[in-house]
């Protein structure tokens, strides 16, 4: 719907929307609702739930630093969390230690070191798929179900120190924790029948005897023995590594294969120009963003693009609908390997950007460099199947065509 009314609060200064942003026709595809958010200007009122809304790039740059007046501390999610909080429910001082641990262990510094292995794993894992392929051959792949729901859960459970066992676990684990940042809509019943199984599955995992030696989990509760931080923080945080690193990652790097497939101009850019895989990761971000959205809580009265946000409200931070609009990108509904994407909103900014972003670009760049190696040519052969989730651009399925080189 769009914007035809006023909000009541505030004078009817803050336009309303009607939309859903949680309904299933908007999880499969987000941009209608997006471009109405933005359009109706700086904040929107949404009156399903008694919430505002931000959308527009300067807007929302604006309020995801600014952690003081929009707060995280009580959840990021439409309701108060119900469960013990991560590091991005956390709002400084607390966040402080934490946070400064977390950076160390996944500093680009440390990342590089594991460069090696993930060349290994990503190598491996491409030639499986290619296996039996002459040069030249065409062989069709799920870019979703064959890598990026593949390489993340078992190389950043590796990295962090967690056993074998029921990994299979990781995604519909961190699926029910974005979910559940929404409504109680039927997406979060759906995973309510498991979530206290998999919650305890996930607590027992990261227990420091139930860790590997070596690992970020054990750098974790290392950090935890020297005072840097609590103890009792030491699982939460090594937890949140797998429920906010996994299925973003996932979603990222099916998002850039996606990506390629439907602009396979762009793949030709790739090739020419390998050392851009990073950058090519980036802009899919960019166009395709894993976290859709999120909620913070205003601590005050809070004023964004000349409008009052009341104290106590709920505000939607909706990341994609900033990294879409056009008065920050040119054409921003096209994926382009010409285009600057540094600045986008994907990882957040400010206090609360993402900790692992360095491991996230390892994995995708790494990913790219070895199809690069093998690959011709990548096509997308079928639409893409889309899993929906409250706060996730999700993904079930990217058909893909890949033609070796000769």
């Amino acid at each position: 719907m769009t914007a035809t009314s006023k909000c009541p609060i505030n004078h009817g200064t803050i336009p309303v929307l009607d939309d859903d942003p949680f309904a299933p026709e908007v999880l499969e595809d987000p941009i209608p609702f997006q471009t109405r958010l933005r359009e109706a200007g700086p904040v929107a009122y949404l009156s399903k739930y008694n919430a505002y809304a931000i959308g527009g790039y300067d807007e929302m740059s604006a309020a995801v630093s600014d952690w003081q007046g929009l707060s995280s501390g009580s959840g990021v999610g439409l309701n108060e969390p119900w469960r013990a909080r991560g590091l991005l429910q956390m709002d400084p001082p607390e966040h402080d230690a934490p946070r400064e641990v977390l950076q160390e262990i996944l500093s680009a510094r440390v990342l590089r070191s594991m460069k090696d292995n993930c060349v290994d794993r990503a190598r491996t894992l491409i030639d499986e798929l290619l296996e039996g392929t002459e040069p030249g051959g065409q062989v069709e792949v799920d870019a979703h179900k064959q890598i990026g729901a593949v390489f993340p859960v078992n190389f950043f459970p590796d990295a962090s120190g967690i056993d074998e066992t029921d990994r299979e676990n990781l995604v519909p684990y961190a699926d029910h924790i974005f979910n559940s940042l929404g409504p109680r809509n039927e997406l979060v019943k759906q995973g309510e029948c498991r979530a206290a199984e998999l919650q305890e599955w996930a607590l027992s995992k990261c227990q420091r005897e139930n860790l590997k030696p070596e690992g970020f989990g054990a750098d974790i509760w290392a950090a935890a023995d020297r005072g840097e931080i609590l103890h009792e923080h030491a699982p939460l945080l090594t937890r949140s590594l797998l429920s906010a690193g996994v299925d973003t990652t996932v979603y990222g790097i099916s998002g850039v294969l996606y990506a390629m497939g439907a602009n396979p101009e762009q793949w030709d850019k790739l090739k020419a120009n390998p050392g851009m895989a990073r950058v090519a990761f980036d802009e899919s971000l960019r166009w395709h963003s894993p976290v859709q959205q999120i909620f913070r809580k205003a601590t005050r009265d809070i004023e964004i693009g000349g409008v009052v946000i009341p104290a106590e409200s709920r505000v939607l931070l909706c990341f994609q609908s900033a990294n879409h609009d056009p008065r920050r990108w040119d054409n921003p509904l096209k994926f382009d390997l010409d285009r600057d994407p540094s600045g986008h909103l994907a990882f957040g900014m400010g206090m609360h950007q993402c900790v692992g972003q360095h491991a996230a670009r390892l994995q995708a760049a790494t990913l790219l460099e070895e199809l690069l190696e093998r690959v011709d040519k990548i096509e997308l052969v079928a639409p893409v199947g889309r899993h929906h989730n409250n706060v996730l651009r999700g993904i079930d399925s990217v058909p893909l065509r890949f033609t070796l080189k000769k």
